[in-house]
């Protein structure tokens, strides 16, 4: 392949573009003669036909100079990153080896590129929040930081990309990761820049009508919006002037993400969110002074404006675990407008657009504490390997969206626990061991049960016994990741001894009665008593809900009865087997099996959800249930956003097969319009005279002239039902149609 066949002429000059860019933006940390060996790597990889482009049709070489150049820009990552990120593919082909990675770019390069192949091999397999391969990715996270950042940035620069492609299932694939997983990512770890853009574009991708009606909405009072915070801010600046104090001030648009999610919490429409923006105030002060500006500013403030003291959020004392620093408040502005207002330094500021990675420009400012804890909490839940992905993902997504708490020991220490932390958690914060051990406790010189609620400032002393042992509901009990990641090890160690304990006590029952066991027949006996695992029938002997002495009574039950003469002792010969039926009854199961799921899979038992009552044709997804059970849900259903939110690893592709197997659905639709004479009829006619269609019930309502109605149908398929409704459309006093 000639170079000139690899880049397009639009590529060609971004290329140009984008190696200047990112020169200037990485400011020197990678020297002229490496920027030169990489370039002359990458092509002669992309030569030999070793590069290849991903499913949106991305140019690698294009793709990573642009994930590098929000690294450096947005992140203000270092060296080994930026290089990892141009030489990953390089190393994923076999055009260059670790070996070679070590000594001319050094280990920390090798590392990162490590994390992010691995990373890459995973998305092969398929979507992450959709798939077990979760704990694969956690692992790579877990490794090096960085890994996680330039993963976020790669994912920022792919949705940037895919406005316009035709490939719709991967990137809508790609947008529910960005939404489900990154965003909250980015959030973790204070990038809050890039978490913002995340959340828009998914918005954007996802629900393109209520994107674009929120951002016009947003165009068309701009104006009014930008001459309100000019009003408000003008008094504040020159206040702030006569006290001395530099600084600037921003006015922010809150995001279209977060518009839409005040607008759904709060159940109103546009017109009906009131703080659309906030003032920011950053201050240019020495880290010394920090704190002394930022409250005299909050003074200055709030004697101009009266402040809600409900809104007081303090994050100067006691910053967030992801290391934002700011001091928040809302005021009454004026017409009587409540204004939220951010008061930062510049580095709180860089900090919280940038999170952890600016903290390594202010080198003996802050460490990156915070960081490291969640990183090791990570890595102390997959040390156990026989832990649930999906339990896992669970507890994974709920440490992201956690506030924390500060809570002291007897002594004054300061422990960082999750929001709605227990004295369980505490305990086993403390030690493994305290927590196994814990009976209570007490907070603030009260005694308290270990199931009592943490809250900011409590300072806890636990209660230990030497007999306690940990109980299967403290795992509803415990929220941190070290304390039910241990109760789940102790339970299972228990639970095995116990299991060990029965097995030996029912051998000895039949070595008493001399009786040599059966174990084949032990087990169909086990699994006649509705037991899958073995070891779990023999923790229920060991418990005692199982008696040994009636397991021992149906084992021999059954034996006897295998041991009696039935007088049929015809055998029928392979000659006599009727196959015919067998296929016959296989050809009735494929002819009624109208869903494909997953990866195209048949024959799996689901349900059709109530809450949308999918048909045939309709749009659709199937969502596994807590019990195992599958169920399928149209994409519109309303309670969709909900569960991809909570619960994405367990949404599975679902598609119609090209039959309906003759299936009926029932479907309820609401008609409403003029209480025309003659209205219900018409309605009824139409229904009856429609071929594959059935009017189980219809209930009519009428006030004012006006009629309201709940008609429950069956029908085969989708397109029966469009037809239907544009025929109900055409009787005169309907004015509305819609399926419930």
């Amino acid at each position: 392949m000639r170079i000139n066949e690899f880049f397009t002429a639009e590529e060609r000059e971004m290329l140009s573009t984008l190696i200047k860019e990112l020169a200037v933006s990485a400011k020197g940390c990678i020297s002229e003669s490496e920027y030169k060996k990489i370039r002359k790597e990458l092509l002669r990889a992309a030569i030999e036909g070793k590069l290849e482009r991903n499913c949106f049709g991305m140019n690698p070489i294009i793709h990573n100079l642009q994930t590098a150049l929000i690294v450096s820009n947005e992140i203000r990552s270092n060296r080994a990153a930026i290089l990892s990120i141009m030489l990953h593919d390089l190393v994923a082909c076999n055009s260059i080896d670790s070996k070679t990675i070590v000594m001319d770019y050094g280990e920390d390069v090798n590392t990162i590129i490590r994390g992010l192949i691995r990373t890459s091999s995973i998305y092969s397999k398929g979507p992450i929040v959709e798939s077990t391969n979760f704990k694969d990715l956690l692992l790579s996270f877990a490794e090096d930081m960085r890994v996680i950042l330039i993963i976020i940035a790669d994912r920022v620069n792919v949705m940037r990309q895919i406005r316009d492609t035709e490939n719709i299932e991967d990137r809508k694939k790609v947008t529910n990761e960005a939404r489900y997983l990154y965003a909250p990512l980015a959030h973790k770890l204070g990038l809050y820049r890039l978490k913002t853009e995340l959340e828009d574009l998914s918005v954007k991708y996802l629900y393109k009508e209520i994107y674009y009606k929120i951002k016009d909405k947003l165009n068309q009072t701009k104006a009014a919006r930008d001459k309100y915070i000019a009003k408000f801010i003008g008094p504040i600046e020159e206040n702030l002037k006569k006290a001395g104090l530099k600084f600037h001030i921003k006015g922010r648009t809150k995001s279209i993400n977060s518009i839409w999610n005040k607008m759904k919490k709060q159940e109103v429409e546009f017109e009906g969110i009131y703080d659309l923006f906030a003032i920011r105030i950053i201050l240019d002060a020495k880290p010394e002074d920090e704190k002394k500006a930022c409250w005299e500013t909050y003074s200055i403030v709030t004697a101009m404006y009266v402040p809600d003291p409900k809104r007081l959020r303090d994050w100067l004392s006691v910053p967030k675990s992801n290391g934002y620093e700011s001091l928040h408040t809302t005021v009454m502005g004026p017409e009587g407008k409540w204004v939220e207002i951010q008061i930062r330094t510049e580095r709180m500021d860089d900090i919280a657009e940038r999170g952890f990675a600016a903290h390594w420009r202010y080198k003996g400012v802050k460490d990156e504490g915070g960081l490291d804890e969640w990183l090791a909490s990570i890595r102390e839940a997959l040390e156990n390997s026989d832990s649930d992905d999906k339990e896992l993902m669970d507890q994974f997504k709920m440490d992201l969206y956690k506030d924390d708490v500060f809570i002291f020991t007897p002594k004054g220490d300061l422990v960082k626990l999750p929001k709605g932390a227990t004295i369980l958690d505490f305990a086993f914060n403390i030690h493994s061991k305290i927590g196994c051990q814990c009976i209570g406790g007490k907070v603030n010189g009260k005694v308290v049960p270990i199931r009592q609620t943490l809250t900011n400032g409590d300072q806890v002393e636990i209660f230990t016994s030497a007999s306690q042992q940990p109980k299967q509901d403290w795992l509803n009990i415990a929220v941190t990741s070290k304390a039910r990641n241990k109760i789940r090890q102790v339970l299972k160690e228990n639970a095995n001894r116990q299991a060990d304990f029965a097995r030996e006590a029912l051998q000895r029952k039949f070595k008493n009665k001399k009786i040599d066991i059966d174990y084949a027949l032990l087990s169909k006996v086990i699994a006649s008593m509705g037991f899958k695992d073995e070891t779990l029938f023999y923790q229920r002997i060991g418990d005692g809900s199982l008696d040994l002495n009636d397991v021992f009574e149906r084992y021999m039950s059954v034996s006897r009865k295998l041991n009696e003469p039935t007088g049929d002792d015809n055998v029928k010969s392979a000659e006599e087997f009727n196959l015919s039926q067998i296929q016959q009854n296989d050809n009735i199961k494929k002819g009624s099996d109208v869903l494909l799921i997953d990866k195209n899979m048949k024959g799996l038992d689901y349900k059709l959800a109530k809450c949308c009552n999918p048909i045939y044709g309709d749009d659709i997804f199937a969502f596994t249930t807590a019990g195992g059970g599958i169920k399928i849900h149209r994409t519109d259903c309303p309670n969709a956003s909900q569960m991809r939110e909570r619960f994405g690893y367990r949404i599975l592709d679902a598609k119609w097969s090209g039959q309906t197997g003759g299936s009926q659905y029932d479907i309820t639709l609401k008609v409403i319009g003029q209480d025309n004479i003659g209205i219900v009829t018409n309605l009824t006619s139409v229904i009856n005279k429609e071929p594959n269609v059935l009017l189980r019930s219809i209930s009519i309502s009428s006030n004012d002239g006006m009629f309201s109605g709940m008609l429950t149908i069956s029908i085969s398929n989708k397109n029966n039902l469009e037809a239907l409704v544009k025929k109900l459309k055409g009787i005169k006093g309907v004015m509305q149609i819609s399926r419930n």
